[in-house]
């Protein structure tokens, strides 16, 4: 059975389709890439699977459960977690504080105490490598602590899905290697499915996704393994404007990936 499973999903703003009729599902452990340009219907594809907006149309399906119209702060405890483009720490809290409360509002909801809570958010602020700020305030940390941060607070809730939302945008060229490795690895460590959405870092889709779907003007034009859907006519012109030689193409963004941002 597919852990999140998308039926017809239709979310409209006045008369302008965000995401149109979009199908998708995805299984217990796998690593996804959703991909495509500005304007794609990616971000509110993300928000209506996590509970933000709810589709005019479709159904979101989540471990076997209708979860279309459920709220957001119900979805957590069920196993779905998010991060966002922008990290939103409580500035104010600690570090350790601040992941804490995943583990708090997560699927072990009214199952552990504070203590118990603080001693989660150990583990996971020394998996991100932020043990040395354990204590500091969170809203001290650096643009891309703080992504590392919300990653933590976000596997503190236990999750069975995370929603990765442009984890990699900012990072330099180093630091989109690092993350890329480190989303394996926690894939593999914490035996959970997760749901990168990229943009235009072609070296994260390629060095991370096991399989890609692209979208482009809300709807979904390719759902494929990562090198296929990448190297599609349809996704190359997509993101250029125009075709070009496949070749060209597939050694700028499938060989070279790991030393090229496009």
């Amino acid at each position: 059975m597919a852990l999140l499973k998308l039926e017809n999903v239709t979310k409209r703003f006045g008369g302008l389709v965000a995401v149109d009729k979009v199908s998708l599902e995805i299984q217990p452990g796998e690593l996804i890439g959703i991909v495509g340009p500005n304007g794609s219907g990616k971000t509110t594809l993300f928000n209506v699977i996590s509970g933000v907006y709810y589709p005019e149309a479709g159904r979101v399906i989540f471990d076997g459960k209708d979860i279309t119209r459920l709220p957001a702060h119900k979805r957590a405890p069920l196993g779905l977690g998010r991060t966002f483009q922008i990290p939103r720490p409580f500035s104010s809290a600690s570090v350790r504080e601040n992941v804490a409360i995943g583990a708090m509002f997560g699927t072990l909801a009214d199952k552990v105490t504070v203590d118990e809570s603080l001693e989660i958010a150990d583990r996971y602020i020394d998996m991100v490598g932020l043990k040395a700020h354990t204590d500091k305030a969170a809203g001290t940390l650096t643009p891309v602590e703080k992504k590392l941060m919300e990653i933590a607070r976000a596997l503190a809730m236990r999750p069975k899905l995370l929603l990765m939302d442009e984890a990699m945008a900012g990072m330099n060229p180093k630091d989109i290697d690092d993350m890329v490795q480190f989303i394996k690895r926690i894939k593999e460590e914490e035996k959970i499915a997760i749901v990168s959405m990229v943009e235009h870092i072609m070296r994260a889709v390629a060095g991370l996704a096991e399989r890609v779907m692209v979208m482009n003007q809300g709807a979904k034009l390719v759902d494929a393994k990562t090198e296929e859907a990448l190297t599609d006519p349809r996704v190359v012109e997509v993101y250029l404007g125009h075709p070009t030689d496949a070749s060209k193409w597939r050694s700028q963004v499938w060989k070279n990936g790991k030393d090229s941002d496009e």
